[in-house]
């Protein structure tokens, strides 16, 4: 994913906007000045200390001496089990969950969405053609294909993703992260993750490892979760009907008192951040599994962390506790306008969409460039173009078109 400056999300200055043509090829284009400019680029890369998402994002929140909740005992028996630690991954390169990180000059794709499109974030995004995919090509598993960009500071995640022709990809759901902020999807609606949660900040590390300080939770899950989510998860996926089982987003921390002397510099890094950050449930799947990603630096010592029990963990209170019923309700985002400076121009005519938001978390305009920030962005459309542009926040989503003839 060194050394130990952590650069600050806060008060850094966003490119007014990327420029390109309306194939979705040519890179997501201006970068300026920002704080993950220190990714490194390619698979595994290191992130330079760069840490995703904003201090105050509950990824990045120490959460060593929240409440506890008053269940916790029963919670940890009941439905986690007396099992221990499994770190799902290793150096094994089909085992965890695998990223790249690019530059700007990525070409941006188109991504055609399947079964979760509804909830899914539309391209086109900066995937390449061999973006290492979670099990491999071959994997018939979840397949999450993970892409940081290191020019605009967005993270792209897809799910079930496969190679298509001409370079686009095909996926189930996709979803787009402002690795500056603190976003938060709609509620109620899924990502590349069953919880509604991004993937990549929940990933153990080598890079962090090495570096001897890690900063955030870590993803697990747990066979039975119950209909409801917590914060930061956006979504359920009910597998049990019990009222009791643990909702997406419930968050462990292992005990304070728990010795770790006697494990290895590099697990005690890790075991160290589960103290302080805890594992954030972020999918039904085996009991205990914490989500890492595969390379090949990894050494012997990662299987110490089986030894590490169940009863190790505490819950921490969950508060507040969502339902498909009683989650928070607001305004969407608002689109006061978005026009382009022309509405006919020749082939390869340069044309400006500007527009005026409020309340958006985030924004895309479709089929290019993609996700945007600021208030403008040139097109160079080849033919006649309808362009969407998608404002979203944890409220929902707003779209509004502009259209350019190419005569």
């Amino acid at each position: 994913m060194l050394v130990l400056l952590l650069v600050a999300c806060a008060g850094v200055s966003n490119p007014t906007g990327n420029s390109g043509g309306s194939g979705g090829s040519g890179g997501s284009g201006g970068s300026g000045n920002l704080a993950c400019n220190v990714m490194t680029v390619g698979q595994t890369a290191s992130l330079g200390g760069f840490v995703p998402f904003s201090s105050s994002s509950l990824w990045n929140t120490d959460i060593s001496a929240a409440p506890l909740d008053p269940n916790s005992s029963t919670i940890i028996s009941k439905w986690v089990g007396s099992v221990n630690v499994h770190p799902d991954w290793g150096n094994d390169p089909t085992y965890g969950i695998p990223y790249v990180v690019v530059n700007g000059s990525q070409p941006l794709v188109n991504v055609n969405l399947g079964a979760y499109g509804d909830e899914s974030d539309p391209g086109p995004m900066p995937v390449p053609a061999n973006a290492p995919v979670e099990g491999g090509s071959a994997s018939s598993g979840d397949r999450h294909v993970l892409v940081l960009d290191n020019a605009n500071c967005f993270l792209y995640e897809l799910y079930n993703a496969t190679l298509g022709s001409s370079g686009s990809w095909n996926a189930d759901s996709t979803a787009v992260w402002d690795l500056l902020g603190d976003e938060q999807r709609p509620w109620t609606w899924t990502s590349a993750d069953a919880a509604g949660l991004p993937i990549f900040p929940g990933l153990v590390r080598y890079d962090e490892v090495a570096a001897g300080k890690i900063q955030h939770a870590f993803r697990f899950t747990l066979p039975k979760t119950s209909a409801a989510f917590t914060p930061p998860a956006s979504h359920l996926a009910a597998t049990s009907s019990d009222p009791t089982a643990p909702p997406m987003g419930m968050r462990l921390r292992l005990k304070s008192i728990y010795d770790i002397s006697g494990f290895s510099t590099q697990m005690q890094v890790i075991l160290t951040a589960m103290k302080k950050y805890g594992l954030i449930l972020a999918d039904n799947g085996s009991s205990l599994y914490v989500t890492g990603v595969s390379d090949s630096r990894w050494g012997s010592d990662l299987d110490s962390l089986k030894t590490v029990p169940a009863s190790a963990f505490e819950v921490v209170q969950s508060s507040p506790v969502y339902t498909n019923s009683n989650y928070p309700t607001g305004a969407a985002p608002v689109i006061g306008s978005f026009t382009s400076s022309a509405s006919h121009v020749s082939s390869g005519g340069s044309v400006t969409l500007s527009w005026s938001v409020s309340n958006a978390s985030y924004m895309i305009v479709s089929p290019f460039p993609g996700a945007v920030r600021g208030t403008s962005v040139t097109v160079n459309p080849t033919a006649t173009t309808t362009y969407t542009l998608y404002a979203t926040s944890q409220y929902g989503r707003t779209t509004d078109t502009v259209t350019v003839t190419v005569p």
